[in-house]
C-alpha cells in the first residue's frame, strides 16, 4: 500500500533522516509534504516521501 500514512520515526527509517532533521525540514519549509491532523500529529504519505527522494536525483555532472 503506497498511499499508507506514516509516522516521521518510519520516514526517518526509510531516508536515513532523524526526527529531528524532519521537524528542521517542515520548519523551513523543505523535505516532503505532511499532515497534521492535530496539533501534535505529523503524518507523511510513503507515495510521497518515496517522490520526494527520486525528485532529489543527481546525475553527477558538475556544473561550471
Amino acid at each position: 500500500m503506497d498511499d499508507e500514512f506514516i509516522l516521521p520515526a518510519t520516514v526517518g527509517e526509510i531516508t536515513g533522516l532523524k526526527t529531528g532533521a524532519l521537524a528542521q525540514l517542515r520548519y523551513m519549509g523543505r523535505g516532503p509534504r505532511f499532515y497534521k491532523p492535530t496539533p501534535r500529529t505529523v503524518l507523511y504519505k510513503r507515495s510521497e516521501v518515496m517522490a520526494w527522494i527520486e525528485a532529489s536525483a543527481n546525475s553527477g555532472d558538475a556544473e561550471a
